[in-house]
């Protein structure tokens, strides 16, 4: 086959990482209206059936299921801006850490993955942050509420008048600690797809031949994977969304000094659990929006070369 016309691999995985953004915001998106209510709620201690409050305040008084999909453009916007350029540095990392070894037989180690996920992290939450900001600030609050955004570009402009450009880096220091949680979640995955592949090499068969020697993975292999992954680095990193979405509010800069003021607070008043509140709308949004971002990402790596080739 005469590859002189296929596409760059950096660009396939930014346009795979786009298109996985896109859908699995979609998917998704009323569960986050839900998680981010209760994340910044300072006043209720968090317990059972706090979601379904949430589900139920949202509907009654916010206009019903429209209410769910309030902040939806910076929503699309971020997540699809975010998985694009998430993949396009990852995949080059890794290419350049592959030259750096000098050998891509070995494939990488788990350190690679750490350094690779968690330096694209950091590049991704830094170029994203003013989006997550009005996309916080939008699914706290209700379209009714006094001073509320009206729309992603009234928010924008809105924080430009009142904040500055200051004002679209709140949260930024909480949003650097979570790229920890993208380079557990990677390096698990990778190191999940390696190990199943191996496990699987005595079905190997020319026609089955894939990723690391073993046979290509199956759409159930990537939903089962990342799930496992996004658990794991869920469960271990999930305060620093707590701390990231209470900087981000409207009146965060009257309510906290920093990022050391927000723990101390949370500390004192709502105790421990109070790191975790919306940790359950945040698994059931996550992990479906996980298997469908993977499932999305995986499967565009293997035909948007094709159709991007044909052109």
């Amino acid at each position: 086959m005469n590859d002189k016309h296929a596409p760059s691999s950096s660009l396939v995985e930014a346009l795979a990482g786009f298109t996985a953004g896109i859908v699995s915001t979609l998917a998704v998106h009323p569960l986050d209206i839900v998680k981010t209510r209760l994340q910044v709620d300072r006043f209720s201690s968090s317990r059972i059936g706090g979601s379904f409050h949430v589900v139920r305040e949202v509907s009654r008084n916010e206009g019903g299921i429209p209410a769910f999909y309030r902040g939806l453009t910076p929503n699309i916007f971020g997540n699809s801006i975010s998985w694009g350029l998430y993949f396009f540095w990852y995949s080059n990392i890794k290419d350049a850490l592959y030259t750096f070894h000098g050998s891509r037989k070995e494939g990488l180690g788990s350190l690679d993955y750490v350094m690779a996920s968690g330096t694209a992290g950091a590049l991704t939450a830094i170029l994203t942050n003013p989006i997550w900001v009005i996309k916080t600030r939008m699914l706290s609050t209700g379209s009714g509420t006094p001073a509320a955004y009206a729309s992603f570009t009234a928010g924008f402009r809105q924080i430009y008048l009142a904040e500055g450009v200051k004002g679209f880096y709140r949260g930024l220091v909480p949003a650097l600690f979570g790229v920890s949680h993208g380079a557990l979640q990677f390096m698990a995955y990778e190191q999940l797809k390696k190990y199943r592949s191996r496990i699987t090499r005595s079905d190997v068969t020319p026609h089955t031949a894939g990723i690391q020697g073993g046979r290509e993975l199956r759409n159930m292999d990537y939903v089962f994977l990342s799930s496992l992954s996004k658990i794991f680095a869920g469960c271990a990193t999930y305060p620093y969304q707590v701390l990231r979405a209470r900087l981000q509010t409207y009146d965060a800069a009257a309510i906290y000094q920093g990022v050391g003021d927000v723990i101390l607070q949370i500390w004192r008043k709502e105790g421990i659990e109070g790191f975790y509140k919306g940790i359950g709308p945040n698994l059931l949004r996550v992990l479906p929006s996980t298997c469908v971002t993977f499932l999305v990402y995986e499967n565009a790596r293997i035909y948007l070369p094709i159709l991007l080739r044909d052109v």
